[in-house]
């Protein structure tokens, strides 16, 4: 069944019809499931993996501390985590921070490429990784979450002060936009019935 954009009318698909099909109740012009959503996922997904190199290019906090302005990127972050001997917090970091958006952009990319192909093969598989990476999304937020508390929490006037760097702002960027290029991408097309794989 296909839900019609225009009237909302669940239209039965005839499947490997020649030709356009149209809904029979307003003539709308019926698009195959994750048409237009894997297209806005696909630019979505684009667009993250862009701004994924600046997020851990630049700091993502500056802190100035008795007139010393200090900076740090996520992976100098975690380097220092490491020095002070807090390899556990670091690992955390560093999952959460570095491979996790990483790994959500490229396991999209794998479905999004997967769909537009119509490998037929893995599909229980596939069907796991959509629902992991949806699942992990929300919790891609903690290092903003982090960050904004560090600069409601370090406010010292003078003494100290703790700001968010371009850094922070690029990774929140990148992770609400792996979120909703993961919501706009199709699991129908995972399923959709396809020619066998030569």
């Amino acid at each position: 069944m296909v839900s019609c954009s225009a009237c909302s009318r669940r239209c039965r698909a005839r499947e490997r019809e020649a030709g356009v099909q149209r809904c029979p109740h307003c003539g709308q012009r019926l698009a195959g499931s994750g048409a237009r959503s894997n297209s806005r996922a696909a630019a979505l997904l684009l667009a993250a993996a862009i701004l994924y190199v600046p997020a851990n290019w630049f700091p993502i906090f500056y802190i100035d501390l008795l007139g010393q302005a200090e900076s740090d990127t996520i992976l100098q972050g975690i380097v220092e985590l490491f020095a002070a001997d807090m390899a556990l917090v670091g690992l955390v970091v560093f999952f959460a921070s570095i491979m996790v958006p990483l790994l959500k952009i490229l396991g999209l990319g794998g479905l999004l490429l997967a769909a537009a192909r119509g490998r037929s093969g893995r599909r229980r598989g596939r069907t796991l990784l959509y629902r992991v990476i949806e699942g992990v999304g929300r919790w891609s937020m903690i290092d903003v979450f982090v960050v904004s508390l560090l600069i409601s929490l370090v406010q010292f006037g003078a003494l100290a002060s703790f700001r968010p760097g371009r850094g922070a702002a690029c990774f929140a960027v990148v992770v609400i936009l792996t979120m909703l290029a993961a919501q706009s991408f199709d699991p129908r097309t995972i399923w959709d019935p396809r020619e066998e794989e030569i």
